[in-house]
């Protein structure tokens, strides 16, 4: 029986050359599986007869919006996970469920390996193989561009004498990842780190320094779920694409960061995601009212090593999945309402809302109808600071 190999494609030149590559060099035939986790592009359709043009011998595509959505980056949302401090996780949320259907497809066509197109240098190598070793030990996995020298050069002579039906002309100076979270642009001229980015990198978002006039919505959420926008109900989908054209109308969601890759190297990124970075911003504020203060900050320590789970290709390992018990409870009472506006690059936090508030008005306030007792204050801070007390005594005797 002929080896079969499920290959993770996109419709571009590398997995498309790739498609004959595999067939060659490891004498296998290839299931192209597509998903769409919502990058936009080429018809799915389009995309599974290229892959049939090219030599697979199946195709599947899948609409995966939805649950890529609800599954992953809801997830993000609630965990308010952003690696190191700033990156919303748009690509390291995307690999795991491509994972998924990769997978399901080894096991409906009898595939031994799974193939992808990612270089030996970047992360996704890493989300791609430790997702795949997680859900299907058994599977083993290829990468044509790492393991067989898949060059550019190579592949764009290997389409020409095959005379494959993909364009091998035109060549962007980056290398652009993208789903409905956000987009990611490397490469180019952005690898000398003192270079400022242009505007023609950017596709999610306008001009922030551009003067127009402030967009004032109202974010919904229930148990940390966005639910509504302006009173209107929402999908998790939804949310995020209507916030990515409001909060991108106004420059929100772009970062400019050196980050640090899992393979030890430093790499500069240009990332836009208007809709992660407004959710998450107004869910970090709604957790602000109603999380109590032990949990909230307990919370952002879990919520760094999530990041940094996710970031590392871990979203399968037992470790994230404890740590989404602890997520999902935290959660439980982030029920509300938060304004924003959304204005110059920035949405900012105007009001909030919530039944399950733990902001009490008559304990905040300092002008009359103050419920709190003042006189106690000093007996607290006199054993609050007692150990250092003694210590000190003892250091400065």
């Amino acid at each position: 029986m002929t080896e079969r190999v499920v290959l993770a494609y996109s419709g571009g030149l590398d997995t498309s050359v790739a498609i004959g590559w595999i067939a060659e060099e490891a004498g296998a035939e290839v299931i192209a599986v597509a998903v769409d986790v919502g990058q936009g592009g080429e018809d799915l359709d389009v995309i599974r007869k290229r892959a049939l043009a090219c030599g697979a011998v199946e195709a599947e595509v899948a609409d995966a919006r939805d649950e890529f959505a609800e599954e992953y980056c809801l997830p993000a949302v609630k965990a308010n996970a952003l690696y190191m401090d700033r990156y919303p996780l748009v690509s390291a949320l995307s690999r795991p469920a491509i994972v998924k259907h990769l997978v399901a497809a080894a096991r409906k066509h009898g595939a031994g390996t799974v193939a992808h197109g990612c270089t030996g240098k970047g992360n996704d190598q890493v989300r791609f193989e430790a997702g795949i070793a997680a859900l299907a030990p058994d599977l083993t996995c290829i990468a044509p561009v790492r393991d067989y020298a898949m060059t550019r050069d190579a592949a764009i002579a290997f389409c020409e004498a095959k005379r494959l039906p993909i364009a091998t002309t035109r060549k962007s100076p980056y290398s652009i990842d993208q789903n409905v979270f956000g987009r990611a642009v490397e490469t180019g001229f952005l690898e000398d780190i003192w270079n400022g980015p242009i505007e023609d990198i950017y596709e999610y978002t306008q001009n922030p320094a551009t003067p127009r006039d402030p967009d004032e919505v109202v974010l919904t959420f229930e148990a940390g779920v966005p639910v509504a926008i302006d009173g209107r109900p929402v999908t998790v989908l939804q949310a995020i694409q209507e916030l990515n054209e409001r909060a991108g109308a106004q420059g929100v969601g772009r970062i400019d960061m050196v980050e640090d890759r899992l393979v030890g190297i430093k790499s500069r990124e240009v990332y836009e995601a208007p809709g992660a970075i407004t959710l998450i911003t107004a869910h970090q504020e709604l957790e602000n009212v109603t999380v109590e203060r032990e949990l909230a900050r307990y919370k952002r320590q879990v919520e760094q090593r999530w990041g940094e789970l996710v970031y590392d290709g871990q979203w399968f390992s037992p470790l994230k999945r404890a740590l989404d018990g602890f997520v999902e409870e935290a959660n439980r009472h982030v029920t509300g309402d938060i304004r924003m506006t959304l204005q110059g690059g920035r949405a900012v936090v105007t009001g909030r809302r919530s039944d399950a508030s733990l902001y009490d008005f008559n304990l905040a306030t300092y002008d009359s109808g103050d419920t709190f007792d003042q006189a106690a204050a000093k007996g607290f801070i006199d054993i609050y600071g007692l150990s250092s007390k003694i210590a000190s005594k003892r250091d400065l005797a």
